[in-house]
């Protein structure tokens, strides 16, 4: 018996936004586009949300003036991506995105207690679209993974830290981030 064809339909950011904008998704529902696909987001667990608040306390004091650090918010990195990381940091003010979502980040950051995979395949789009540094905190691993030098649809260099290792934003070196301290 042979299995029939399967049709994936594309999306593009434009139409992706109308659906949104049209309500064809529930006020709670957590959506994203990657490469033309739209994806439900799991819920959040609370391993997961206490991660992000880990994030956001060493991540505040590191991007000061300047930066404008996004949680769970969109960047519209393609014709056909806008995802939604746990931690995007961009140049500029808040006010600065008021008419339209920001296109790059200095940072982005996922945190991957159930979604492991899928956060490392989502570095693809962050590559494509010149993220130079890109981080997935990784709870099965207890590890801070750290993707950098982006070329085409994927990330040259991979460096993997453990609690008791240190790790430095490119965009501001001099803050010294214990990696422990961001594993809840």
């Amino acid at each position: 018996m042979a299995i029939p064809a399967v049709d994936v339909r594309r999306w593009t950011r434009e139409a992706y936004e109308r659906l949104v904008e049209d309500g064809y998704f529930r006020p709670d529902e957590r959506v994203e586009l990657v490469d033309g696909i739209i994806y439900e987001m799991s819920p959040q667990k609370s391993w997961h949300a206490t991660a992000i608040q880990a994030l956001r306390e060493y991540l505040d004091p590191a991007f000061k003036e300047g930066y404008n650090l996004r949680f769970q918010m969109p960047l519209a990195l393609s014709m056909d991506s806008e995802p939604e990381p746990d931690v995007a940091v961009v140049r500029g003010h808040w006010r600065d995105y008021r008419d339209s979502h920001p296109s790059t980040a200095v940072l982005v950051v996922e945190v991957a207690d159930t979604t492991l995979l899928y956060d490392r395949e989502k570095g693809a789009i962050y590559a494509q679209a010149g993220i130079q540094d890109y981080w997935i905190l990784n709870r099965d691993g207890a590890c801070l993974e750290v993707y950098r030098e982006p070329q085409n649809r994927t990330y040259r260099s991979r460096t993997v830290l453990k609690p008791g290792d240190f790790v430095s934003p490119l965009a501001e070196p001099k803050a010294s981030i214990p990696v422990g301290d961001l594993l809840p």
